[in-house]
C-alpha cells in the first residue's frame, strides 16, 4: 500500500510542503519517487511520519527529532516508547495514543493499516465545524462513538462509507438525474448511514435539524475540497448535493 504526498498531507494535517521539507533534510524521505516526480509514501514512511508527528508536538526541534528517530531503529519498540510518552499527557492525547496502538496491533498481526486509522487523532479537520454548526455535544458524542470502536469495527464502518461514496460516483457516471429513483435510493442510503452516528440530529430524530444537516452537508461536499475530492470532484459533488437536496425536500 502507499500513498500520494497529497493523501499524505491531508490527513496528517500538514502540508506537502512540509513533507518535502522533511524529504529535503532526510528526516521523511518518501518510499519511491515515481518517474513523473511525484512522491509516494507507504506504511513505513507514513509510520515515521506518525513518530515526527509525535515528537514535534512534544516540542522537540526537527534536528532533534532526527537523532531521536535514527537511534530508534526497531519501529515496534519505538511505537511502544511514544505511547508511553503519550500516556503521560493521557487527556490532551488520549486520541492519538489510540492510533499509535492501533499502528503497533496491525504492524504486529501483519495487516496494514489504512493511512487514516494511522494518522486518526493528529488532526480532527472538522471538529470546529461540527461545534460550530451542531455543538459541542454532537461532536463529543460522535468522537467517542468512533474511538469506542475496535480496529475491526472501525475498518467495517470505513468500508460501508467507501461502498456508498462508490455508489454515489457509479450513479454520476451513469448520468442519472438527482430526482431519479436510482439517486433517490442512494440518498436514502446516505441519511440511514447518518442516523448510525450518535450525535447527529438525524440519529436523534429531530426533523427539521436533520434536513438541514442533510443539506448543509450536501453544500459541504460541493464547497470543501477535501469533500469535492472524495467524490472524484466538484461535478460528482453537485450531483450528491442536488440528489440530498431533493431526498430531504420530498422524503424527510
Amino acid at each position: 500500500m502507499e500513498w500520494t504526498i497529497q493523501q499524505v498531507a491531508a490527513s496528517a494535517g500538514v502540508s506537502s510542503r512540509t513533507l518535502r521539507h522533511y524529504d529535503d533534510i532526510g528526516l521523511l524521505p518518501p518510499s519511491r519517487v515515481g518517474t513523473n516526480g511525484y512522491r509516494y509514501y507507504d506504511v513505513t514512511a507514513v509510520a515515521r511520519l506518525q513518530r515526527v508527528l509525535l515528537l514535534r508536538d512534544l516540542g522537540l526541534s526537527l534536528p532533534v527529532i532526527a537523532d531521536v528517530l535514527d537511534r530508534q531503529q526497531d519501529e515496534k519498540t519505538a511505537l511502544r516508547d511514544h505511547i508511553e510518552l503519550l500516556e503521560a499527557e493521557r487527556e490532551h492525547l488520549g486520541q492519538r495514543i489510540t492510533a499509535v496502538r492501533r499502528t503497533l496491533d496491525a504492524q504486529r498481526s501483519g495487516t496494514d493499516p489504512s493511512l487514516e486509522m494511522m494518522l486518526d487523532g493528529f488532526n480532527d479537520r472538522y471538529k470546529d465545524e461540527v461545534v460550530a454548526r451542531w455543538g459541542e455535544r454532537a461532536f463529543q458524542d460522535s468522537n467517542a462513538w468512533w474511538h469506542g470502536k475496535s480496529l475491526q469495527e472501525q475498518r467495517a464502518w470505513k468500508r460501508d462509507t467507501d461502498e456508498l461514496i462508490a455508489a454515489w460516483i457509479a450513479a454520476w457516471n451513469d448520468g442519472v438525474s438527482p430526482g431519479s429513483d436510482r439517486a433517490h435510493a442512494v440518498a436514502a442510503r446516505h441519511v440511514e448511514w447518518l442516523r448510525q452516528i450518535p450525535g447527529t440530529p438525524v440519529a436523534e430524530g429531530d426533523r427539521e435539524r436533520s434536513v438541514e444537516l442533510v443539506r448543509c452537508l450536501g453544500r459541504m461536499y460541493v464547497e470543501n475540497p477535501s469533500f469535492s475530492a472524495t467524490y472524484g470532484g466538484t461535478d460528482c459533488a453537485a450531483f450528491v448535493r442536488d440528489s440530498l437536496d431533493e431526498y430531504a425536500r420530498l422524503s424527510m
